[in-house]
């Protein structure tokens, strides 16, 4: 079945309060796109339309080139995951798979086969005549899983799937769903989360959703080590992002002050004289001791994190995170300490320039998709982000 997905100025409203605002976006054949934003952003909105649960109130959506906007949900060819299973208690494991069979009609001869084969793949094939009330979470959604690929969908639409697992079996449904996205690599993913460490594992690019509009959209590595505004830097992964003002510009970036230091930074294409400036550093990358970009502060926060300590520092009244390798003597509240970064691993976020080589204008026109086609629009209006550390937002309702 042909799969790829396509919102074409999709706007979902409930009478007066827009939910979701004139998205454009396209997830190609075979590819995982995570939606990933803060509750309220859109993103399970945005798959409810795909799914068919919502009728948009402007603009297509199209399923392998097909515009399925009117169509009924049964009519979509699209299998869908949710958060809490959705399995009927009184059926056994293979019943509840074929369900969606016999709701398409597959013919009954062919069933056992569907559903044997879609069990294999979940690895859920020993547990076929076992009740849902005799599985753990993890095996339940795994039959959930099993449930949608049966169906043999171009499209899978996952929503929050993992949310109702404690860590151990979400770290292994992760694995599962990243080994079932290589078995099937002619089947589109759409994956709606909150988590960034989902996104970040499993998808090929993630759209970041705020505010009813899409905000960004990339590799997860664009997103994370390039990010484009402050939104995406604080929402993909944790940032520092620190004010600071552009002294002049250099030959392949620029040269910015904060805390009273001289700091240099690579990328910032566009950079003008004595412009605010918002100056993004992965905690990871700060070291401490003496090096380039050097900055002095004192700390006022030490957390041991088992193979890392983490350091809150003031830097003149602002907060400066950094993740150091454990230390064999943890510091003291207040004591001095000097942190400093690499040039290259800097990110310097002004109006109207895009860093990492964007396109112009990607925050406030269009994000491109897999092959340079544009992909999203973003309104620029994402809620500001802290000063200091920030990391991923809470469930979309």
């Amino acid at each position: 079945m042909t799969s790829g997905i396509r919102f074409d100025g999709v706007s979902v409203a409930y009478g007066d309060n827009t939910v979701l605002d004139s998205l454009d976006l396209t997830v190609e054949p075979g590819e995982v796109m995570a939606l990933l934003g803060p509750s309220g952003s859109g993103k399970t909105t945005a798959l409810r339309a795909v799914a068919g649960f919502v009728r948009p109130r402007a603009g297509r959506v199209l399923i392998g080139g097909r515009d399925v906007t009117r169509l009924p949900p049964h009519r979509r060819g699209v299998g869908m995951v949710v958060q809490q299973y959705a399995l009927f208690p009184h059926m056994r494991v293979e019943d509840n798979v074929a369900f969606g069979l016999r709701a398409q009609k597959v013919p009954r001869a062919g069933i056992p086969q569907r559903v044997a084969e879609a069990l294999g793949m979940t690895g859920m094939a020993d547990y076929a005549r076992r009740y849902p009330r005799e599985l753990s979470g993890g095996q339940q959604q795994r039959v959930a899983i099993a449930r949608a690929l049966a169906i043999r969908p171009g499209v899978l639409l996952l929503d929050e799937p993992l949310s109702a697992l404690d860590a151990r079996l979400r770290s292994g449904m992760l694995a599962e769903l990243a080994r079932l996205h290589r078995e099937l690599p002619e089947v589109s993913i759409l994956y709606v989360t909150h988590d960034q460490v989902e996104a970040l594992t499993l998808a090929d690019r993630i759209a970041v959703m705020d505010r009813a509009r899409l905000q960004d959209c990339g590799t997860p590595q664009e997103l994370y080590r390039r990010p484009r505004s402050e939104f995406t830097a604080s929402f993909v992964g944790n940032a520092n992002l620190l004010p600071v003002t552009v002294r002049r510009a250099t030959a392949d970036g620029a040269v910015v002050s904060f805390a009273g230091e001289e700091l240099t930074v690579t990328g910032a294409e566009g950079a003008a004289g004595g412009a605010a400036a918002t100056l993004c550093v992965r905690p990871h990358l700060v070291g401490i001791g003496a090096g380039p970009n050097g900055l002095r502060g004192r700390i006022t926060e030490v957390q041991w994190r088992g193979s890392t300590h983490r350091l809150l520092v003031d830097v003149d009244g602002h907060r400066v995170t950094a993740d150091v390798r454990e230390l064999r003597e943890t510091p003291a509240l207040g004591d001095p300490v000097a942190l400093h970064f690499a040039t290259e691993d800097a990110v310097l976020l002004t109006a109207g320039v895009a860093p990492g080589g964007a396109p112009p204008g990607i925050e406030a026109g269009t994000a491109t998709g897999a092959g340079g086609t544009p992909a999203g629009e973003s309104s620029g209006a994402g809620a500001p982000a802290p000063r200091a550390n920030a990391g991923a937002g809470v469930s979309d309702g």
